[in-house]
């Protein structure tokens, strides 16, 4: 089923952190991609569902500089294919010595409409992709073509990205932090959740920064900090 304009809505405006202890409430643990970091900060955050590609480990017999000839190389056709809304999600073995992908094939995947782009691995031409405007999240710059290290192979697979399980139809969220995945048949429930929890924790914040103790607070075990939550609530219309 499509990512509801509902939930990427209210997904824009929570953070990782956020959702990740929404996760945590389901069990579910390793949902944050390590190593992974915007190249540009500044950005809104990044809200799509997964189309994933998958390198291997490169064959040098099978990895000419001339493989790119071929209007059927898996890492061109998957740019071709990545859909209008959709994070386009690498799994470059978190290997970031070769590139995962440049400028070029990144500009295309913004002019088509993705959402952005996540590799566990390293993006070359990495300045120039940072001033594009368009979500990426990388380990760090790498100058070397994915074909002196990286072979790519599948193409909307199951794949693991920064040792988190990604399957195509996942919805991917980056903010400054980071990327979290969230499993698709629960992304309507943990964004309402979230959303709820940004309102709680906002209200948290105003209060610390008057001074006040997060003993009872944070969590909000005492019945005065529940009440004096729905008064605030209620004046902030929130």
């Amino acid at each position: 089923m499509p990512l509801a304009a509902e939930t990427r809505e209210i997904l824009c405006h929570v953070s990782t952190a956020t959702l990740c202890t929404a996760l945590f409430k389901r069990g579910l643990r390793n949902q944050f991609i390590q190593d992974v970091r915007p190249l540009n900060p500044r950005l809104p955050n990044m809200v799509g569902e997964a189309f994933t590609l998958r390198y291997i480990p490169a064959r040098e017999d099978l990895n000419p500089l001339s493989a790119f000839q071929d209007r059927a190389h898996p890492q061109r056709k998957a740019i071709e294919e990545c859909p209008p809304g959709a994070v386009f999600v690498i799994d470059s073995r978190k290997d970031p010595r070769a590139a995962s992908a440049g400028s070029i094939l990144v500009t295309r995947l913004m002019m088509r409409g993705a959402a952005g782009i996540v590799t566990d691995g390293g993006f070359r031409d990495s300045p120039e992709i940072a001033e594009l405007g368009f979500p990426a999240y990388h380990n760090r710059p790498s100058a070397p073509t994915n074909l002196t290290l990286h072979q790519a192979l599948d193409i909307n697979v199951p794949i693991g990205c920064g040792d988190v399980p990604v399957f195509p139809g996942d919805v991917v969220v980056g903010d400054r932090e980071g990327v979290v995945v969230l499993p698709a048949h629960l992304a309507d429930e943990i964004a309402r959740e979230a959303r709820e929890m940004t309102v709680f924790e906002d209200f948290v914040t105003e209060k610390v920064r008057e001074g006040r103790s997060i003993l009872g607070l944070y969590p909000p075990t005492d019945a005065q900090a529940k009440a004096d939550f729905e008064l605030w609530r209620k004046a902030k219309g929130r």
